[in-house]
């Protein structure tokens, strides 16, 4: 679990992909002992298992299933990730729970700047348009963002300069593809609605 609050970005240092899996290396400044070898790690939003750490290289295996959902399939050498160490009890949280379970990708449609803030246009699938909730959270590449408005082939979030200084939202270019997570309680409640319609449907045959 984590809170979409990015302090720490690092460096693709090698991604190799072929037709079942991948494996990535991140050069990074972010405090890591070896200890935590096994811990799960948020890159760009994508809850990864640390594998090996050594001379500030930490090693990650994405499986073909997080390589499909998520935009990795589209970076290379040299891109910006974010990153963020899993939550600990009895620390502060700012942000919103963020699982690390990748729903979908959306593409920058349009960026506009507005004094210091960006304000983002984000072109979303039509399908996953009912987890988005005017002023709701929502996680794009890891970091927690409020949906401003919600359009009509996607949802718009304005961001303000301390968050974009400190993760890859800063490199944001039109038609980038990035990694979304939708708000952990809109999609429990929505799941749960579905279900119990279904429920309600079965009795009134009896």
């Amino acid at each position: 679990m984590f809170s979409g609050i990015i302090k720490k970005t690092g460096i693709i240092n090698k991604l190799y992909i072929n037709n079942n899996n991948c494996v990535l290396e991140i050069k990074t400044s972010l405090a890591i002992n070896k200890n935590e070898v096994g811990s799960s790690i948020s890159c760009s939003g994508t809850c990864l298992t640390l594998e090996s750490y050594k001379n500030k290289i930490s090693k990650f295996f994405i499986s073909n299933e997080t390589l499909n959902k998520t935009n990795f399939k589209y970076l290379k050498k040299g891109d910006k990730v974010n990153l963020e160490k899993s939550l600990k009890y009895g620390e502060r949280i700012s942000g919103h729970f963020v699982q690390g379970h990748i729903d979908t990708t959306c593409i920058v449609k349009k960026i506009n700047y507005v004094g210091k803030s960006w304000i983002i246009n984000f072109k979303l699938s039509k399908k996953f348009k009912k987890y988005l909730i005017n002023k709701g959270s929502i996680a794009i590449n890891g970091v927690s963002l409020t949906i401003s408005k919600i359009l009509t082939e996607g949802f718009e979030t304005v961001v303000i300069p301390h968050t974009i200084k400190l993760n890859n939202l800063y490199n944001l270019k039109k038609n980038d593809f990035l990694n979304v997570e939708f708000d952990i309680l809109r999609k429990y409640i929505k799941n749960f609605i579905k279900w119990k319609k279904k429920d309600f449907q079965i009795l009134k045959k009896f």
